[in-house]
């Protein structure tokens, strides 16, 4: 077993990530897109929209400014001319993931998740669930608010605290979950229910896949994105079994598409997917939304950058350290700062609360190189300008260049 610095460690993984291939120098495309899926295999679903939704921030940082159709396109519509290239399901988290992947996530190699407490229900009320499905199958793609009003009686609710879904949006999500419904559209940030056959296409519906295959081919998947990792790395990207993982990554370097080596500074055993590259030099900037996969899973971003970095939204806010919504601030293959960032749409700026460096960064090139990402942002999401808070060591000279 060979030894690769941390510093290789750190280029191979941010390589794999796209961040080794220049932007487009003119509008990005579906070639543009399709490049980026290729290496990031997934793409995070959030609801928060405080500087922009999640699924939108991880293509701005390895594309610039694009198009927001791009994705909402290649998602939430099909032609014959342009068919749909990503299907929403349960991955990392709420995810949106390539079509010709979908057998994978329902081949039993991934455990069910929250939706499986919803079964009671399903098993107790058969008559709701085929109620739920006819409603779709007539009115779909459609949102559960309009199912509710369709089936009789879906308007009671379960005993519980406020938050409390309906039977009929239970029994929507545990049909989701289990890959009868998906998402055929959406309006704004609604989910809008469909049949799954109306959504992916037959042919790839009728693949069979076994549960340890499909464990296979999510690691090797897992390994393609994160170029470098440890086996709970590969195993967090796409939440697999522990047992289901080990014996995948245990096959995998059998065959030879994992090779096993030691990553200096980290105490577990490594795997580097043998056709991972690993560039001498990363340059450029980006600024990664909280929910990017280079940096969710935070004790792999420590161990990679040397960065500790924890989402603090849930926390109360006298008791944040960074702000509400800190995006990180990688340049050339290092992360150097952390801004707070919030959208705000009526007064057409893009607001910067706080902005902190690492010790260790030149503040000076930082603060520039900051500045112009963050006038692209501001760009990108139709704000006239930024504006920059009080907070943090690199406020005051960011509100200088920023004006």
């Amino acid at each position: 077993m060979r030894t690769v610095s941390l510093g290789v460690a750190r280029r191979t993984a941010l390589a794999a990530q796209g961040f080794a291939d220049p932007r487009p120098t003119g509008p990005a495309t579906r070639r543009h897109l399709q490049r980026v899926l290729s290496r990031v295999q997934l793409i995070q679903l959030d609801s928060v929209n405080v500087a922009v939704r999640a699924h939108y921030a991880p293509l701005f940082a390895r594309l610039g400014a694009y198009d927001h159709a791009l994705i909402d396109d290649a998602a939430w519509t099909h032609s014959a001319k342009r068919p749909r290239l990503v299907v929403e399901y349960w991955a990392h988290e709420a995810s949106l993931v390539p079509v010709e992947d979908w057998p994978l996530l329902h081949s039993g190699a991934k455990r069910q998740g929250w939706w499986r407490h919803y079964g009671s229900l399903a098993d107790a009320s058969p008559s709701l669930v085929d109620d739920v499905l006819a409603v779709v199958k007539e009115l779909g793609p459609v949102g559960a608010g309009t199912i509710e009003k369709e089936v009789a009686g879906a308007s009671r609710r379960m005993p519980g605290a406020w938050w409390e879904r309906s039977e009929v949006k239970k029994i929507c999500e545990w049909l989701f979950g289990m890959g009868q419904l998906t998402t055929g559209t959406r309006r704004g940030f609604e989910r809008l229910y469909d049949l799954t056959e109306r959504v992916v296409p037959p042919e790839v519906l009728g693949r069979h896949v076994d549960a340890a295959q499909g464990a296979r081919e999510l690691i090797a998947r897992s390994a393609t994105a994160l170029g470098i990792a440890t086996e709970p790395d590969l195993r967090d990207y796409y939440r697999l079994g522990p047992q289901q993982s080990r014996q995948a990554v245990a096959e995998l370097v059998e065959d030879g598409t994992l090779e096993p080596v030691r990553v200096q500074g980290w105490q577990q055993p490594a795997y580097r997917h043998v056709a991972a590259k690993t560039p001498r030099a990363v340059t450029g900037r980006a600024l990664l939304c909280p929910f990017d996969p280079l940096i969710w899973e935070r004790d792999r971003t420590e161990r990679l950058f040397g960065f500790r970095y924890r989402i603090e939204i849930y926390v109360p806010q006298p008791q944040r350290v960074h702000g509400y919504y800190v995006f990180p601030f990688l340049l050339d293959g290092e992360l150097v700062a952390r801004v707070d960032l919030k959208a705000d749409r009526a007064a057409g700026v893009l607001r910067v609360p706080g902005a902190f460096a690492e010790a260790d960064a030149d503040r000076s090139r930082v603060t520039a190189e900051l500045a112009g990402e963050l006038a692209l942002m501001a760009q990108w999401l139709g704000l006239d300008g930024v504006a920059v808070g009080e907070r943090g060591d690199l406020a005051t000279p960011l509100r200088k260049v920023v004006g």
